[in-house]
């Protein structure tokens, strides 16, 4: 779906900080950078983990509806939606029991806050050994963004981020090194388990991609001659053109379109070269009743017209 929004824009409000190279400090796009908000984290430590609600501070007097990149890293349990947020200028649509895991360095923006519910867990990068930033795929920007846990998937993550809950918010019972040292723990445990549902959300997506596009190319094998709309293979195939899209593109990195109209004109050239069948009617044969429409069609795809393609082979 297309953003909407307005990228950069204006002066710097409250806390935020600008980076990279840009004439502002914003790297040339205009697209400003929040830090870690360590003024709201519980004895300063480089984590925060508590309710989504309403009137819940995010950034102090920072405008978070707008397009804006963060240096740590947000995760979201959502216990209502749908809502809709930004990553990376794709909008994703979240819903109960669905967790969205925003990197740093990643382009976000929120939706109306009102609208989110649940849990949120920020942190920065460097608050965990770098063994655990390994193994916990902290900086695999490869996996998607939007995560759907099954139901025992989605226990454990509640568990972990009820337990990382309660260490965080107990200030009393240990020395803060050594509560510190347990929120590390405790972290690490969580992100393991989120670590590793969106590997397997990953390998899933791309098992149903290759599905995808496999039902898509043998469709278009058996309807070419007559069906060109990209929108008519994905209603009888049953998914969305969006779904379509990116299953075709991951797997040939074309549009659904270009796949189709280059499997017509690969017809095409093989009748004009392999029969003696007037242009007219070759193209009917790869959907075009009207020989103008398919004279234009091949040379837009080829640079030459049909009768000069034939003529070129003899």
């Amino acid at each position: 779906m297309a953003d909407r929004s307005t990228q950069g824009g204006g002066g710097r409000e409250g806390g935020g900080r600008d980076v990279g190279g840009g004439p502002d400090g914003d790297g040339g796009d205009g697209i400003r950078t929040f830090p870690f908000p360590v003024d709201l984290s519980v004895c300063g430590v480089g984590m925060q983990v508590g309710p989504m609600e309403p009137g819940r501070t995010w950034h102090a007097n920072e405008a978070i509806e707008r397009v804006h990149r963060i240096d740590f890293h947000v995760v979201m349990l959502f216990g209502e939606g749908p809502v809709r947020h930004m990553v990376d200028f794709t909008e994703y649509e979240v819903s109960a029991g669905e967790v969205l895991w925003i990197r740093p360095g990643q382009v976000h923006r929120f939706s109306s806050t009102e609208a989110y519910r649940g849990t949120v867990l920020i942190m920065q990068p460097g608050f965990l050994p770098r063994a655990t930033v390994e193994s916990t795929g902290l900086y695999r920007y490869d996996l998607p963004p939007l995560l759907r846990p099954d139901p025992a998937q989605l226990a454990g993550l509640r568990a972990g981020l009820a337990q990382l809950e309660r260490e965080y918010v107990d200030t009393t019972t240990l020395p803060l090194s050594l509560h510190t040292s347990v929120l590390r723990h405790s972290l690490t445990a969580f992100l393991l388990r989120l670590a590793h549902l969106a590997a397997s959300s990953a390998d899933a997506a791309r098992d149903q991609a290759d599905t995808t596009f496999t039902r898509f190319r043998e469709a278009v094998e058996k309807g070419f001659a007559t069906n060109h709309s990209v929108s008519a293979y994905a209603d009888t195939l049953g998914y969305s053109r969006r779904t379509l899209v990116r299953a075709v593109r991951a797997a040939t990195g074309e549009t659904p379109k270009g796949f189709i109209d280059k499997r017509v004109v690969l017809e095409a050239k093989r009748l004009l070269a392999h029969t003696d069948m007037p242009i007219g009617r070759v193209g009917v044969s790869v959907g075009f009743p009207d020989a103008a429409n398919f004279t234009k069609f091949f040379h837009q795809h080829t640079g030459v017209a049909p009768a000069a393609f034939r003529s070129e082979l003899h």
